[in-house]
């Protein structure tokens, strides 16, 4: 009996495949090694790589690659019309053993051209730009912070422990305290007068807490770091300002009510540290369409991260499972013989949902936020850090839903959710106690002995 060979159909006829390196970018644009080709990372580079493409009539690619080496040569491309899928290496495993830039590029160019591969998720110009932003603007937060630190660590070992008297060494009272100190003043009484008038300890206690040994290395270190820090903190400021700018350069007209503006105003309070320096709530309604800060929890940080990493292109994603997905915070279950075998979430860092965990964990610490309940039966089943995963997965759903379908937060839903999982546990309780088979007295007993358990 003949045998057919059994082949996949071509999909893309007009292909090819980059493997995208630090130095060199391997291309191919065939199954054939002699029509391999290598080119640079210079753009002299690229406009070769492209008159090379169009010259064996390429009209898509796709490009695997780590790092940040492959955006100029995407966007290269892109603007030369071709169509460009961005793969990740988890798509292009090839056989084990075989491993060459030859190899690599002709793998992800047989993969293309069969149509295996799919392109990753990738944002608007507009928002690469505000992403760009944000990313700068927490490295300059850390690097505030990461001063911060050597301010606390000169002051300790001059056994100066101003960070047990006051809350905040780099608030207002601390810093007046930390700038007479390098003008040269040394009494503690004095300087326990520069604190507000709203620090709890006492100035007996602050001022006990201002006498030390003033050695000159740390008084030099802490000169520098209270510079640096600074520094950085004006940086931050001008950040904001651009961040401001771009974001009402590009902000969609919508109505705002003159009742929705005194909102704004209260909810534009610094409620901590490094908040943006400017209104987030008004922006943020007139960007989504919906008031984002009527879920309790939800800081200014949190809104502003994900005004500048996901902004209108969360309208790409057709369900908000896709976009729990796409944020790594659904498991990712592994089954084998009709078991799950592995269900942790997969690896990988995303911006939105740090913030989101953040503000998880924040709810995790409230008694009287709506998601409160639901934290807690996680936590009780799974331990705290599967509880702060599953609350920003939540908390994802209901973003996507409040800003794709326009709609209010629907707080009245969660209360009623919660209530019905409490009745329905009420039931479960009321069953297991009725297949004890318990009599009045017993069933008495047993209560009057859980009370006594409880207390």
């Amino acid at each position: 009996m003949e045998q057919k060979e059994l082949t996949l159909q071509i999909i893309n006829v007009k292909a090819a495949g980059i493997d995208v390196g630090s130095r060199s970018h391997m291309v191919a644009i065939d199954q054939d090694k002699e029509n391999v080709r290598e080119f640079g990372v210079y753009t002299k580079d690229h406009l070769q790589m492209i008159e090379y493409l169009h010259a064996h009539g390429i009209t898509t690619v796709a490009m695997e690659s780590t790092g940040t080496y492959w955006q100029t040569l995407f966007d290269a491309l892109q603007a030369e019309g071709f169509e460009v899928l961005l793969v990740g290496g988890n798509q292009t495993k090839n056989v084990k053993g075989r491993k060459t830039d030859v190899i690599d590029c002709m793998w992800i160019q047989k993969l293309h051209s069969l149509g295996l591969l799919s392109g990753s998720f990738l944002l608007s110009n507009v928002l690469q730009e505000l992403r760009t932003y944000y990313y700068h603007r927490q490295h300059l937060i850390e690097q505030a912070a990461l001063y911060i630190h050597k301010i606390q660590k000169a002051l300790r070992l001059m056994n100066i422990r101003l960070d047990i008297a006051i809350r905040d060494v780099a608030g207002k009272s601390g810093l007046n305290i930390i700038e007479a100190i390098l003008a040269g003043n040394r009494d503690p009484e004095y300087l326990a007068s520069l604190v507000d008038i709203r620090v709890k300890k006492s100035k007996e206690e602050i001022a006990d807490s201002l006498r030390g040994w003033w050695r000159d290395e740390l008084l030099y270190e802490l000169k520098a770091a209270l510079e640096f820090y600074k520094l950085y903190e004006k940086a931050l400021v001008d950040c904001d300002k651009t961040i401001e700018q771009v974001l009402i350069k590009h902000l969609p007209q919508h109505t705002v009510r003159s009742q929705e503006k005194k909102e704004f105003k209260v909810t534009n309070k610094k409620n901590r540290k490094h908040a943006p320096a400017f209104n987030v709530s008004k922006i943020a309604y007139q960007y989504f369409g919906t008031d984002l800060f009527a879920i309790q929890g939800i800081s200014h940080t949190t809104v502003l991260c994900l005004l500048t990493n996901m902004g209108h292109d969360i309208h790409k994603f057709s369900s908000a499972k896709s976009f729990a997905a796409w944020l790594r915070l659904v498991p990712n279950n592994k089954v084998s013989g009709g078991k799950i075998i592995g269900n942790s979430t997969t690896k990988g860092r995303n911006y939105i949902a740090v913030a989101l965990r953040q503000a998880a964990n924040s709810i995790g610490n409230q008694k009287d936020h709506d998601l409160t309940p639901f934290f807690k039966r996680v936590a009780f089943r799974k331990g705290r850090v599967a509880a702060i995963t599953a609350t920003a997965r939540k908390l994802a759903i209901i973003i996507w839903n409040m800003i794709t379908k326009l709609q209010p937060y629907k707080k009245n839903e969660i209360i009623m959710n919660n209530e019905k999982h409490k009745i329905n546990h009420l039931k479960q309780i009321e069953r297991k106690i009725g297949a004890l088979h318990l009599n009045g007295n017993e069933l008495k007993r047993l209560f009057e002995r859980t009370s006594l358990l409880v207390n």
